[in-house]
């Protein structure tokens, strides 16, 4: 009961702080800001109804948007989750190969666009190859931590009852991983969206960086945050699908819900 009302309290102040920001925006956006810069959400709804959902290509750009964040996100869990495993096997292979891996992840994306493009075009595949290049390395490295942090009284118990190294590894250190393999899905799906975003503003000539470009630059800031909002809901619904794929997946999370139902009931 205690933890129901609880819930319900952070609810409400979620919702509260959301009203007072709109509200704060809304007012400083009608009477203090310059129209040329900024507009109330009221007008940025408005611009929403009647600039972006009734041009279609504006929504063939973010459905095109969409596919390509799923494609690069899919293609950094597919390599990111193999290569993090492989990576993090042994501790031979962590000290040999984990060092490269970071060495790359400090390398700063943006400056690898140039030979993007040159490798990939103008088109979608750019922006998919940025995307993968940014959310690839957080999954490999939280799996890598993931392996790295199983307790060494785990991995004994194991061996002492007759487990082989692939039956340790796949009943003892892959679950252990699992809760920091999520960790690193969300951190890669953020930043699979920051590199196709950045891809987009950069060598689109027809999609949503174009149109994002094309408001900032005829200073229109209505269908400017318009189209912010709307990548901003795309990013919500890509973490929400990977939260609910946690907990479905994560044992500890499907234990801890089934409790609170208990306490319910």
């Amino acid at each position: 009961m205690m933890s129901s009302s609880r819930s319900s309290l952070a609810f409400w102040l979620r919702l509260v702080l959301v009203a007072f920001i709109f509200a704060a925006l809304e007012i400083y956006g009608r009477f203090y800001a310059d129209p040329a810069f900024m507009s109330p959400p009221s007008g940025i709804f408005r611009a929403f109804v009647e600039r972006i959902l009734p041009e279609p290509k504006i929504i063939e750009a973010l459905f095109l948007c969409v596919l390509q964040i799923a494609a690069a996100y899919g293609l950094s869990i597919l390599f990111g989750t193999l290569t993090g495993l492989l990576v993090g096997a042994t501790s031979f292979s962590r000290s040999a190969f984990f060092p490269i891996v970071l060495l790359l992840f400090a390398i700063p994306q943006v400056s690898l666009l140039p030979l993007v493009i040159l490798f990939f075009g103008l088109g979608p595949a750019a922006k998919i190859a940025f995307g993968f290049s940014h959310g690839v390395f957080p999954i490999i490295m939280n799996v890598v931590a993931g392996m790295r942090d199983v307790k060494e009284l785990h991995l004994r118990a194991a061996r002492s009852m007759g487990a082989s190294r692939s039956e340790t590894i796949r009943h003892v250190i892959l679950p252990h991983a699992v809760p920091s393999l999520f960790t690193g899905l969300r951190l890669g799906m953020t930043m699979t969206l920051l590199g196709v975003i950045l891809a987009e503003l950069y060598v689109s000539t027809g999609g949503v960086g174009y149109y994002t470009r094309l408001f900032a630059e005829n200073y229109n800031p209505a269908p400017l945050f318009a189209l912010i909002g709307c990548l901003a809901v795309i990013a919500i619904l890509f973490n929400e699908l990977v939260r609910l794929a946690e907990k479905r997946l994560t044992p500890g999370l499907r234990r801890s819900a089934a409790l609170t139902n208990l306490v319910k009931e």
